[in-house]
C-alpha cells in the first residue's frame, strides 16, 4: 500500500529544478533520499510537507496517515520552556486524560444505575485509549528519547531561546521523534549530533515500525538505515531497492547504459536530420523527409549524465600576525551560571585548533565570547593586536528572505554585477538561483554562499563554527583543500571526526563543569 504517490509532480523557479517527478513511498518501507547539493531535495520534502504547492502534479497522502515533517530551518517560539514545547506533542491525551477526570466525577455525583453503566462503559473507553498509548509513562518515555539524542532531563526548565542551535535543532528532533507518526520526512538529521548519538538515532530508525523518507549527506548513516534509496539527480528521481552501498555500485552501471543510450540517440538524430535537411525539399525523398520529421517529434529524448559542479573555496590571507595571537586564561563561559570549568590554553601564529565536546557544552559560546559577542562570566581572553576576524557562525543570521546577489551586495557594496556573479558561481549558485530568497535555497547552498564571501573578508584569523553542516561530499572535500591551504591561524568547531582530523594538529575538548 502506497502512503505517498507522486505522479508528473514539477516545480520551478525561474528555471526547471523538478521536472515530472514520479515516486511512491510504501507502508513500512525505510528510504533516503539522496543527491548532489541543489538537486532540488529539500525542495522535494517541503512539497511533501504541504509547505510548497507544485507547479503541476499530484501529491497523494493515504488519508489515515500520520506525517511528521523535519525542516532544516524551522521556527519555533524561543520564548517556550522546552517542557511547553515537548508537551504539546501530548496535548490530545492531556485532554483526554482531563475528560477522564471529568465523567469518573459525573460518575460520583450519578444515582441511576443505568447512566453510571454508560459512564463507566465510556470513561472505560478513554482508559483504553491512554493506556495504549502509553500515556502514564510519558516521563521515561520523554527522557530516553532526550538522553538518546544527547540532551537531558534538566533542560526542560530551560527557554528554548536559552539552548544552542545545536540543542535547539535536536529538541526539534525529540518533539517530531515523540510524536508516533506513521511516516517521518527527515532533513538532514544527523547535523550537530555526536557520533554516539548518530548511532541511537540509527537503532531507532531500523526499529521504527512506520515509514521514512530520509536526506542525509552522512553515507554510513544512511547506508545504515536505508532500504530504498531514491536519487534525485537531473530534474529526476530513480529508485534502488537496497541500502547505499548497493546504490552506489547500481547507480555506476545505470550511468554507463544511459550514456550509451544517450549517444547512440544523438547520434540517429544527427543523422536524421541530416537527411532531413538535404531531401526535405526534393520531390523524390519529400515524402520520406516529411516521415522522418515525425519520427523525431515522437522520439521521448534521452538526457545525457550530468557532471557533478565543481566548487572552489579559498581564504586568503590579508597579513600575518605576531607569534602570540590569543591567551586565555581562567576563562568562564555560559549565561547565568558557567557551562564549563574555567578554561585556559594559548593560540600561537599558524596553529589550527579544533574545539570538540558534547551538544550544548558550550562550544558555540566560547567562540562568541572570544569575539566580544557574549559577555564573559570571568577571566580573562587577550588577543594579539593584529589579529583580523573572519567569522562563520553555526547559525544563519542572514534575513532569510532576501537574496543571494543581495547579500554579496550588502557585504560588499562597491562590487559590480559580475564581480558578485563570479563569486556565487564559484560556489555553485547560477543566475536563476542567485535572484531567489535564501529562504528557497537547500541548506548546503546557503552555507556555500556564507563560506565563498569569508573569500573577500580576507583576515589571519579563521574562526569556522560546524562549516561542514549541510554540506555534501563534494563541497566538503572543496572546503577540506581551501583549509589546508589557508596560511593563517585556524581555530574550529566541528563535530565531524573525519573531517577535522586531516586539518587540525590540536584538540580542545570541552566538558561539562
Amino acid at each position: 500500500m502506497s502512503l505517498i504517490e507522486v505522479k508528473d509532480l514539477s516545480f520551478k523557479y525561474k528555471d526547471t529544478l523538478l521536472e515530472n517527478i514520479n515516486f511512491r513511498l510504501l507502508e513500512k518501507e525505510h528510504a533516503v533520499l539522496v543527491g548532489k547539493n541543489g538537486t532540488g531535495k529539500t525542495t522535494l520534502l517541503k512539497l511533501l510537507a504541504k509547505e510548497l504547492i507544485p507547479d503541476s502534479g499530484v501529491i497523494t497522502f493515504n488519508n489515515k496517515v500520520r506525517v511528521g515533517y523535519l525542516d532544516q530551518y524551522a521556527n519555533i517560539d524561543k520564548d517556550l520552556t522546552v517542557w511547553e514545547y515537548i508537551y504539546a506533542v501530548f496535548a490530545p491525551l492531556h485532554k483526554k486524560e482531563i475528560e477522564l477526570n471529568e465523567v469518573y466525577l459525573k460518575i460520583s455525583n450519578e444515582k441511576d444505575d443505568q447512566k453510571i453503566n454508560r459512564l463507566l462503559a465510556y470513561a472505560s473507553t478513554i482508559q483504553d485509549e491512554l493506556n495504549d498509548s502509553d500515556y502514564y509513562d510519558l516521563d521515561v518515555k520523554i527522557n530516553n528519547i532526550l538522553i538518546g539524542l544527547g540532551l537531558y532531563k534538566e533542560i526542560l526548565s530551560f527557554k528554548i531561546k536559552e539552548l544552542s542551535g545545536g540543542m535547539r535543532e535536536k529538541l526539534i528532533l525529540a518533539k517530531l521523534l515523540l510524536s508516533e507518526s506513521d511516516m517521518l520526512i527527515l532533513d538532514e538529521p544527523t547535523n550537530f549530533l555526536d557520533v554516539i548519538h548518530i548511532e541511537w538515532l540509527t537503532k531507532f530508525l531500523i526499529s521504527f515500525k512506520g515509514s521514512y523518507l530520509v536526506v542525509s549527506h552522512q553515507e554510513s548513516f544512511i547506508n545504515e538505515i536505508a532500504e530504498v534509496v531514491f536519487s534525485l539527480e537531473n530534474g529526476y528521481i530513480e529508485r534502488y531497492k537496497g541500502n547505499y552501498l548497493f546504490y552506489l555500485a547500481e547507480k555506476d552501471l545505470r550511468i554507463k547504459q544511459q550514456n550509451t543510450q544517450f549517444k547512440k540517440q544523438q547520434e540517429y538524430i544527427k543523422k536524421t536530420e541530416i537527411f532531413i535537411a538535404k531531401n526535405i525539399a526534393k520531390a523524390t525523398l519529400s515524402t520520406r523527409a516529411k516521415s522522418r520529421v515525425k519520427m523525431l517529434n515522437k522520439i521521448t529524448r534521452l538526457k545525457g549524465y550530468k557532471e557533478s559542479k565543481k566548487y572552489s573555496f579559498s581564504f586568503p590571507l590579508s597579513k600575518e600576525t605576531g607569534k602570540d595571537v590569543l591567551k586565555v586564561s581562567n576563562l568562564e563561559i555560559g549565561y547565568e551560571f558557567p557551562l564549563v570549568d574555567p578554561i585556559s590554553f594559548e593560540v600561537k601564529k599558524g596553529d589550527r585548533i579544533v574545539i570538540t565536546g558534547k551538544n550544548g557544552v558550550g562550544k558555540s559560546t566560547l567562540i562568541k565570547t572570544l569575539l566580544n559577542l557574549k559577555e564573559k562570566i570571568s577571566g580573562s581572553y587577550t588577543w594579539i593586536d593584529t589579529a583580523i576576524f573572519s567569522y562563520f557562525s553555526q547559525e544563519n543570521e542572514n534575513n532569510k528572505e532576501i537574496s543571494p546577489f543581495e547579500l554579496v551586495d550588502y557585504n560588499f557594496a562597491t562590487w559590480n554585477k559580475e564581480e558578485i556573479m563570479s563569486l556565487l558561481g564559484s560556489v555553485g549558485i547560477n543566475y536563476e538561483m542567485a535572484n531567489r530568497p535564501l529562504s528557497s535555497l537547500s541548506g548546503g547552498e546557503v552555507t556555500r554562499i556564507r563560506l565563498a564571501i569569508l573569500k573577500n573578508k580576507k583576515g589571519n584569523v579563521l574562526i569556522l563554527d560546524e562549516p561542514t553542516n549541510h554540506l555534501d561530499i563534494d563541497a566538503k572535500s572543496a572546503l577540506l583543500k581551501a583549509l589546508k591551504e589557508y596560511e593563517g591561524t585556524l581555530i574550529l568547531v566541528s563535530h565531524d571526526k573525519e573531517f577535522y582530523l586531516n586539518i587540525c594538529t590540536i584538540e580542545i575538548e570541552l566538558t561539562q563543569s
